[in-house]
């Protein structure tokens, strides 16, 4: 039978997962107080139960009973190959749980009286252990749901190797702000700017035109494939130290052609890659039209 633990910050998304799991075939139990997860393995097992696949929802809400998690994951490998386990562990920044338990004005489960980037701070102290034994993790800051699902769906389902690092390329203009997520920051404002030709200032990095514009010029490629050395020599070693999200930021004056084309140029080059999950998005590139301009 194969347990898996689904565990993490609070409002990182762990009863989205669960249901989600839930759909993929998995017979779920939420806050299931954890003294009774070894005596639901043995049920299982001595009663031969139907049930082949169990997701375990296990969170901060356990109080006490979190201490006794290690030595009941370790009595579990008496079972052998009969019973297999692995931990899920969902994150997301700090501000962004701020942000989550803002909008749906809910108290975090440890801040008490204090404010919430405090009970955040305690829940990270007290999950440390789990999230270092975590077999999967998934940094939910910039997923949405749908793109959750299709994360877990390629490690339950798909069974593909799944590696924790999650990538987003990021086109933005300076003129709105530097992206506060970003972990890389590229300038692309020494490229000539399709907004200054006849005929292309309306248009955007997914039309054409801006397109052959923009990538005519030879140090549109040096840009690329300099940039795309250097994201190759990175992305191991955040692998290895960890790190489980990475912004890639690029920007232009507006965020509309430059910006575009080259992220769109750098997904292409990215995409397929095995070691990391990998999105795109493209901040900033309507608001030119929404302003008038």
């Amino acid at each position: 039978m194969k347990y898996v633990i689904v565990t993490g910050m609070s409002g990182a998304g762990k009863s989205t997962a669960m249901k989600m799991m839930e759909d993929m075939g998995y017979f779920c139990i939420d806050n299931l107080p954890i003294p009774l997860i070894g005596k639901l393995v043995e049920f299982s097992n001595q009663f031969s139960a139907k049930t082949q696949k169990v997701a375990l929802g296990i969170d901060v809400r356990s109080g006490v009973g979190l201490g006794e998690m290690e030595d009941v994951l370790e009595g579990l490998k008496k079972y052998g190959p009969d019973v297999t386990f692995e931990i899920l562990f969902l994150d997301a920044e700090d501000e962004v749980l701020v942000k989550r338990y803002k909008e749906t004005r809910r108290n975090h489960p440890l801040a008490g009286q204090e404010r919430i980037e405090q009970g955040i701070k305690k829940e990270r102290v007290e999950l440390a252990f789990l999230k270092k034994s975590a077999d999967y993790i998934i940094d939910t800051s910039q997923l949405l749901t749908r793109e959750l699902k299709g994360e877990l769906e390629k490690i339950f389902i798909q069974n593909q190797d799944y590696k924790n690092l999650f990538v987003t390329i990021l086109s933005f203009g300076f003129k709105y702000g530097i992206p506060s997520d970003s972990d890389i920051v590229m300038d692309v404002r020494f490229l000539p700017n399709p907004y200054y030709v006849d005929g292309l200032r309306a248009k955007t990095g997914n039309d054409k035109e801006i397109q052959d514009y923009v990538m005519q010029f030879p140090e549109a490629h040096q840009f690329l494939d300099k940039l795309e050395d250097m994201i190759n020599f990175l992305i191991p070693n955040y692998i290895s130290e960890g790190k489980n999200q990475l912004v890639i930021s690029i920007g232009c004056t507006g965020g509309k052609h430059r910006s575009v084309t080259l992220a769109n140029e750098l997904y292409k080059r990215l995409e397929g890659n095995k070691e990391f999950g990998l999105k795109i998005e493209h901040r900033d590139i309507g608001k030119d039209a929404l302003r008038g301009k």
